[in-house]
């Protein structure tokens, strides 16, 4: 009796694990955004929370299209393409600037 091996062509774990990954990271930055929001509106003055919630809430939606477009490539095929560098940078780039934003608004 040998030990537990993977059956050879199920490919359809990585893209459902992948596609669970995208939507927890989701999640994450919504919960990010509204804290953000939050922050805004009880620590700083008008204009500065404002632009602050209005950079949050753009970098929150765009990051939230951005996983959709993936999410919706993922469960097209059994072998999705792979992750564009261009959609990555989006993304890392909309998250970081999220952080960002949260980050000034904490100090």
């Amino acid at each position: 009796m040998g030990g537990m091996t993977a059956p050879a062509g199920d490919l359809g774990l990585q893209p459902q694990r992948t596609r669970l990954a995208w939507r927890r990271t989701t999640l994450s930055g919504t919960v990010t955004a509204v804290l953000a929001v939050r922050a805004a509106v009880r620590a700083t003055g008008p204009l500065t929370g404002a632009v602050l919630v209005l950079l949050c809430c753009a970098c929150w939606l765009a990051f939230l299209a951005l996983a959709h477009l993936r999410i919706r490539a993922l469960a097209r095929s059994a072998v999705p393409a792979a992750l564009s560098p261009r959609l990555a940078w989006a993304a890392t780039g909309c998250a970081m600037a999220l952080a960002v934003c949260a980050a000034v608004l904490v100090a």
